[in-house]
């Protein structure tokens, strides 16, 4: 009994507020009009004037249910020390505690809890469910003397506990096949946003290869062969790559979005040189200037360092204009690396600009078609990092900036 003490009791404002132990609990007995009914069944056939389905575990009692005449003052939600209630003996033994006058009772005369409450007749029935695993108790009370041991009443009280019973044990099934399906619908969603995204990052490599052999149809000189055949085999490479991980992705059901595979001292500069003369062979009629001023090496997950600002570079040519070069910097920061792509353009309304990294966001000025994932996995990406994915727009200059901290 003494862990007993050490338990915070909660009342109807727990429940009322969300945050209750046994809230489930309350919320199917309370929902259940069948339950309703028979505790007003149970009054009016004993004459009682407190009725309740209370949910029993070794050392609590929580009123779930509450008909109260008698102004006892419990309502759902509501707690009562365990020791302080015939309950515990129902849970303990498995079988009702019933009597009809305190007074005259040979056991409970006399007794410390019905004193207590100026309890003069009480019935107690346990409630199990299909499993025979214990849930709480049907309570019947009254401070007047009542007939409850008439077999008819006692067959009654009984039927009506194993009806609760089969009541909660229902809802629990239903509210667990619910979850199934909410489960599965989400699963489906999320297996639809990364085909969704899969197919958006394979579109910058195709581009990238369409472009080389529209060239190559044209001027099938070896200089050109020499020159192109390098970017088509890494775009070849890219879209297996992209291909690879999302089917790992959809495989291994990551519904915490995407992940960053940390690789120690990666090539992140080689990799982000490949994405950005992937977009140059891609966007020939616009110009894209790179500075990296960082070491070669940096301990990241490098393919999706670089799949953000392909997807960076991808928002810049489809937003940005075409007589001014896009600009794509990288550089050391007082919070770790910072790589930004910035270009000229009509610049991003402030109401827009909370939405910008949520998926399938395409603005209002897109000029091509785009399912708007581009941004918000450029996001994931930084955040998978531990970083953020930020945006600026001052004369006529909206920059994306990506921040992640140096890892050792």
């Amino acid at each position: 009994m003494a862990e007993n003490r050490d338990i915070v009791m909660q009342d109807h404002g727990a429940f009322t507020a969300g945050s209750h132990d046994f809230q489930s609990d309350i919320e199917t007995i309370l929902s259940s009009d069948t339950i309703g009914v028979i505790l007003e069944t149970v009054m009016l056939a004993t004459g009682v004037r407190f009725a309740a389905i209370a949910r029993v575990t070794q050392d609590r009692w929580v009123a779930c249910r509450t008909v109260d005449e008698i102004e006892f003052g419990l309502r759902a939600g509501d707690e009562i020390d365990i020791s302080s209630t015939f309950c515990q003996t129902v849970r303990d033994t498995s079988q009702s505690v019933i009597f009809e006058d305190v007074e005259t009772d040979e056991i409970y005369c006399d007794h410390p809890i019905a004193r207590q409450f100026g309890i003069a007749s009480y019935a107690s029935i346990p409630i199990f469910r299909s499993d025979e695993s214990f849930f709480g108790t049907l309570c019947a009370i009254d401070t007047e003397a009542r007939s409850l041991k008439q077999p008819r009443i006692l067959a009654m009280l009984r039927m009506f506990a194993d009806v609760v019973g089969r009541s909660v044990e229902t809802e629990e099934r239903l509210e667990a096949q619910e979850q199934l399906v909410s489960h599965e619908r989400e699963m489906g969603k999320l297996q639809e946003e990364f085909l969704a995204v899969l197919g958006h990052d394979l579109r910058n490599p195709v581009a990238a290869l369409k472009a080389g052999l529209r060239q190559l149809a044209r001027e099938p000189e070896p200089e050109k062969l020499s020159m192109l055949l390098p970017l088509m085999n890494q775009s070849v490479y890219r879209m297996q790559e992209l291909t690879e991980n999302m089917m790992l992705h959809a495989k291994s059901r990551l519904g915490g979005g995407i992940r960053a595979e940390i690789v120690p001292n990666a090539p992140l500069v080689s990799a982000i040189r490949h994405v950005v003369e992937e977009v140059r062979a891609a966007s020939p009629n616009h110009r894209i200037e790179l500075s990296l001023n960082f070491d070669e090496n940096v301990s990241s997950d490098p393919a999706r360092v670089a799949q953000a600002v392909s997807n960076m570079l991808a928002n810049a040519v489809q937003h940005g204009t075409s007589d001014h070069p896009i600009h794509v910097l990288g550089e050391d920061v007082e919070d770790g690396l910072q790589i930004s792509v910035a270009n000229r353009g009509d610049p991003i309304p402030d109401e827009l600009r909370s939405a910008l990294f949520k998926p399938f966001n395409r603005g209002i000025h897109a000029n091509g078609a785009g399912l708007g994932l581009g941004l918000y996995i450029s996001a994931s990406i930084a955040k998978a990092h531990n970083g953020q994915l930020d945006v600026s727009c001052v004369d006529g200059v909206t920059k994306f900036s990506m921040t992640i901290p140096r890892l050792t």
